[in-house]
């Protein structure tokens, strides 16, 4: 994608599409999870090299991506915590906690985005 903007989109690369939400304005980067009790598929967040659960709900599973969404690392999170910045990460995609197990999700695995309209 040349430029991104907030919006629906699919994930794929795992073992099954994935519903994702694309939060590309500083706005919805900055809300990202905050106030919801879980969510359907996943939020990518772009660009962004590190998040928090400062106010969560919820644990989260936090994937880091490289810029041609390469996985980096995968992480859980539980609530009040500060992830530290990954120096190559250029995407973060948040999920519930074990989501991205399911999903098949781990480092090196190469993602692609599409959005729906």
């Amino acid at each position: 994608m040349a430029r991104w903007e907030n919006g629906p989109g699919v994930l794929h690369g795992a073992k099954t599409g994935i519903p994702v939400e694309i939060a590309a304005s500083y706005r919805a980067r900055t809300r990202g999870l905050l106030g919801r009790d879980g969510i359907e598929g996943a939020l990518l967040l772009t660009p962004a090299s590190s998040v928090h659960t400062f106010r969560m709900r919820f644990a989260i599973d936090v994937a880091y991506l490289s810029r041609d969404f390469t996985v980096l690392a995968v992480r859980t999170m539980r609530p009040g915590r500060l992830g530290l910045p990954r120096l190559r990460a250029r995407h973060v995609l948040e999920a519930e906690a074990g989501a991205m197990a399911r999903w098949g999700l781990r480092p090196g695995i190469r993602l692609g985005v599409e959005r729906v309209r």
